[in-house]
């Protein structure tokens, strides 16, 4: 069944981006439609083209692209498809990006620098996006960018079952201690900590070159660590300097053991190497971003978005509410 229908008033479509057709898939299954077909193909120039290849007009039509490498190929095919279905007359187009790119240049940190993650929400916009769907945002102010409704979904509540159920044969909890790999994500570690039951938190005090990408430099640990296993905790993990760094960290503080976990596992360049050979017992991700066979690690666990997205799908399908997904968080 390639279509959902709603007291035969609306029908539901689900298409696919190029970039993680197996996410899409098991999103779609767990909806319960098939994934709508398109063509794609790209010039010999680099053009990218991809159509529908069935009707979509007034169809309620969702396209799920992850943004992985090379992400302006990705970016660029997402806003190709929202524009197709535009023009086929598609009544509502949510896109559906569980790693929204560009998230991390949301600000300017001195002049002439640009708001890129603005400029993706507006390239939606006029693409003709009429909803966003994404899993955890680099930072929540992302979604003000938007003019148009963003469905902003969390990760941490399956995150936070995973960690509960494999570490709850501990002798005590207690020994458990929430640490944000920087003062930025300070709050998070606060909702993890209430999410396993009132844990301590800890912080990383730690500064970045702002002429580098991907350069930082852990300084000390702000908290109670000694004797304790450190979670730690963020939203990506990227080349994993930062994370690594202050795994050495916390070990240097007197940490007895580091379990790492985030949502968006981009693992570029050295991360995996750098992940494998440290101290860090487990490293726990989503997967909103395609995980490949040589990324893969004996410490890495992967566990599935997909049907969080689709239920979130089918409550903006059925006028819902995306909200009860979370008990009220935002």
């Amino acid at each position: 069944m390639s279509t959902l229908q709603v007291a035969g008033r609306k029908s539901l479509v689900i298409l696919s981006g190029g970039a993680y057709p197996q996410l899409a898939d098991e999103i779609a299954h767990h909806v319960g439609v098939t994934i709508t077909e398109t063509t794609r193909r790209q010039f010999a120039n680099g053009e990218l083209f991809i159509r529908p290849n069935d009707s979509v007009r007034g169809t309620d039509a969702f396209v799920i692209q992850s943004h992985t490498t090379p992400i302006n190929d990705w970016l660029m095919e997402s806003l190709i498809l929202v524009d197709a279905l535009k023009r086929a007359s598609a009544k509502r187009i949510t896109v559906v990006a569980p790693f929204y790119p560009y998230a991390r240049q949301d600000k300017k940190h001195r002049g002439r620098e640009p708001i890129s993650a603005r400029l993706v929400a507006d390239m939606f916009k006029t693409a003709g996006a009429d909803r966003l769907m994404t899993v955890d945002l680099h930072t929540a102010q992302i979604q003000g960018f938007f003019d148009v409704p963003v469905d902003h979904l969390f990760a941490m509540p399956l995150l936070s079952n995973y960690v509960r159920e494999k570490y709850s044969d501990r002798d005590s909890t207690s020994d458990l201690v929430v640490v944000s790999p920087d003062t930025g994500r300070v709050r998070m570690a606060e909702q993890w900590a209430d999410e396993l039951g009132g844990l301590d938190i800890a912080f990383v005090h730690k500064s970045r070159n702002i002429d580098a990408a991907n350069e930082v430099e852990a300084n000390r640990v702000v908290g109670d660590v000694a004797g304790r296993c450190a979670l730690l905790i963020d939203d990506m993990i990227d080349t994993a300097g930062s994370i690594t760094k202050a795994a050495e960290l916390l070990f240097a503080e007197g940490a007895t053991d580091v379990i790492v976990a985030a949502t968006h596992g981009i693992f570029s360049g050295p991360a995996v190497d750098r992940l494998k050979n440290s101290r860090i017992s487990e490293v726990i991700v989503t997967n909103t971003l395609p995980i490949l066979e040589e990324q893969q690690f004996d410490k890495l666990t992967v566990l599935t978005i997909a049907p969080l997205l689709a239920q979130a799908i089918k409550q903006v399908f059925e006028d819902g509410s995306v909200t009860s997904l979370f008990r009220g968080r935002s």
